[in-house]
């Protein structure tokens, strides 16, 4: 990645196996060896492997990472990280998480669902991490208002949901590829709905 021009990675944890602190710590001493600055991804739901607030701080205090990616859903976490790791970045790493990590000083957004509704989420974010002077009166309804498809990067099936939300709000999301199945049923029927009810609101 390096070689290639890469400014940055993003890292998950071993992720094969349910790795011990030992294991992550030398995962990530290993990939920082390439010399480029590491986002650590954390992801328990899907790698079983839970970066806390105290592995992080280990991990920012040698130099091996620079921020995170905090997919626990857990927003009380944003408030430790900062108290133990003083200069890690924090990034959103689930949209519907957006509004309290933005309060709490998340600093960027590696987002879903700004692909299919692009200027409300960024106006959104916009709002959200504007620090002491984050606009509540007007983040606030937005986000109960974009919420329900927001919720979607959080699920199983969030690649389609995404793609369907692109196609009806007119940008090309298409088809996913395998292993990914299409959305049948009443999964797809909600996103359809929820996709449907924000775009008549008038939000892109």
């Amino acid at each position: 990645a390096g070689e290639a021009g890469a400014r940055a990675v993003l890292a998950l944890p071993p992720n094969s196996y349910r790795a011990d602190r030992d294991a992550v710590v030398g995962h990530y001493r290993e990939v920082a060896r390439a010399g480029l600055p590491v986002v650590a991804y954390n992801n328990p739901h899907d790698t079983k492997v839970d970066l806390t607030p105290e592995l992080l701080a280990e991990l920012h205090g040698e130099g091996l990472i620079v921020a995170v990616k905090e997919f626990s859903g857990d927003v009380r976490r944003a408030y430790e990280i900062a108290e133990r790791a003083p200069g890690l970045d924090l990034l959103i790493g689930a949209d519907d998480v957006l509004l309290e990590l933005g309060l709490a000083g998340a600093v960027g957004w590696i987002a879903g669902y700004p692909n299919a509704i692009p200027d409300a989420t960024v106006e959104l974010y916009r709002l959200a991490t504007s620090g002491v002077g984050a606009d509540l009166e007007k983040a606030l309804p937005l986000y109960r208002a974009l919420h329900p498809l927001l919720r979607w990067d959080s699920r199983t099936e969030f690649v389609q949901a995404i793609k369907a939300s692109m196609d009806l709000a007119g940008l090309r999301g298409g088809a996913c590829r395998p292993p990914r199945s299409r959305l049948a049923g009443e999964v797809a029927a909600r996103v359809v709905r929820e996709t449907e009810t924000v775009l008549a609101l008038g939000y892109r």
